[in-house]
This record gives structure tokens, C-alpha cells and sequence, in this order.
């Protein structure tokens, strides 16, 4: 039998090096913070705009981020983030809370929107979540107070029309079609396998919906800077 874990964890020897899993099976692994560092970038270039599709806001330097869980994989999502608004943006900060340190932090719509709300009154104008159902509430807190908010994983937008100004996707269906191929051409191998920008394992959403909220000129800008990710002019951290 052969297996793949999306999101495996994979455990450190003394050293601090993963230790590869077994032959059967496979660690499909996430750059998030590649993705994450996009809209960052997005959300920081927005922020200084007076408006954004049709809506007036105040700039600011202010940028919201809600994790779920307080765990190393979601703050890979913070880290990235935070590294993409502060490179285009040094005098950015980034406002980061989490829910909780238990899993039910993945699922509490009501403290998502309270921390949001906290974030849109403090200044911010864009807040990027990766906190699973409790987003829910943060998109809940963008339609209240007429900001914005970042999806993640799939598209978010039909969670809060005209209110999501993007989201950092995930392309998990790819990485598992890719493993089921591999195993079905007999070239199946375990160990980790790595999907970033470079192998259209992330990316953020662009289409009909929020085309209008993008200008074409920050557009061309993420262009670039995904670009560099790629050619690894730019090296994503993946640690607060």
C-alpha cells in the first residue's frame, strides 16, 4: 500500500533535521508562506490607496493577520505575510492575534470576529485569516465594518461578496493528483515533497470577482515579486 499526507507533520531528529517518512509514504508539503507573502505584499500596497474599487478608505500601515491555532504550521502563513507587507512597506506593521492554542480554535466564528473587529477600529483596512471556520467570523466583521478581508486554502469570495479582497490558495488537489499519477506510473516514492510558487503549489486568486479591486499596477508589481520567489532572489521565511 501507498499513502500521501497533505500537511503531514514530520517530526525532527536531535538535530533539528525531518526525519523521512517511511517508503510508502508520501508528505505532501506546503510553502505557504510563499503564497502568504503575495498577499501581504497585496494587502500593503492596497492600504495606501484612498480607494479601493469602489469604496473610500483611510490609508494606513496597519495590517490585520487572525491565525486559529498558535501552531508552527499557521505561523507560517503570519511569517510570510508579515514578510511580504514589510518588503514593500518597512514603515508596515502587521497587528497578528490568534483564537486560541486548542484545535476549537479552528472552529470559534465568534472570537474570529471579535478579533477582527479589534483590528478594523485599531486602524487596519485589509485583515488576512488562516484560522479555518473561525474566518468566518472575520469575514462576518468585514461586511460590518466595510473593510476587507483575505481568504485561504480555496476561494473565500462567496463567503463575503465584495468584501474579500483575495485569497491564498492552496493547490492541494494538484499535489494529491500528482502522487495519485506518480503511483499509478510506478514512480511513486515516499519522503517530502515540497509545493511552492515555483510548482503552482500556492498563489492567491485573480478573476472576474476582484479584478476590480487590483490595480493593474500592483498587479504587474506581485508579478515581479513572485518572479523573484521563483528565481530565489527573495528567500520567504517560514518562522515568526
Amino acid at each position: 500500500m501507498r499513502f500521501a499526507g497533505v500537511d503531514l507533520a514530520i517530526a525532527n531528529d536531535d538535530a533539528g533535521r525531518p526525519i523521512p517518512p517511511p517508503a510508502n509514504l508520501a508528505a505532501l508539503k506546503f510553502r505557504e508562506e510563499e503564497g502568504s507573502f503575495l498577499v501581504g505584499a497585496m494587502a500593503a500596497l492596497l492600504s495606501r490607496e484612498t480607494r479601493i474599487g469602489d469604496r473610500t478608505y483611510r490609508p494606513t500601515t496597519r495590517m490585520g493577520f487572525v491565525g486559529g491555532m498558535d501552531i508552527p504550521l499557521i505561523h507560517k502563513f503570519e511569517a510570510g505575510y508579515r514578510a511580504g507587507v514589510t518588503h514593500v512597506c518597512p514603515d508596515c506593521t502587521v497587528v497578528a492575534q490568534y483564537a486560541g492554542v486548542t484545535p476549537e480554535a479552528f472552529r470559534n466564528p465568534g472570537r474570529g470576529k471579535e478579533l477582527a473587529l479589534s483590528q478594523y477600529q485599531s486602524g487596519v483596512n485589509v485583515i488576512f485569516h488562516a484560522s479555518g471556520s473561525t474566518g468566518l467570523g472575520v469575514f462576518e466583521a468585514a461586511r460590518a465594518t466595510g473593510k476587507l478581508a483575505i481568504g485561504v486554502d480555496a476561494d473565500q469570495y462567496a463567503e463575503a461578496p465584495g468584501y474579500v479582497l483575495t485569497s491564498m490558495v492552496k493547490g492541494v488537489d494538484a499535489a494529491v493528483y500528482d502522487a495519485i499519477q506518480r503511483a499509478r506510473d510506478g514512480r511513486f516514492t515516499g519522503g517530502i515533497r515540497q509545493f511552492g510558487l515555483k510548482e503552482k503549489g500556492v498563489g492567491y486568486v485573480y478573476d472576474a470577482n476582484n479584478r476590480a479591486l487590483i490595480p493593474d499596477a500592483i498587479r504587474a508589481r506581485l508579478g515581479a515579486l513572485e518572479d523573484s520567489i521563483v528565481r530565489g532572489v527573495i528567500r520567504v521565511p517560514s518562522t515568526r
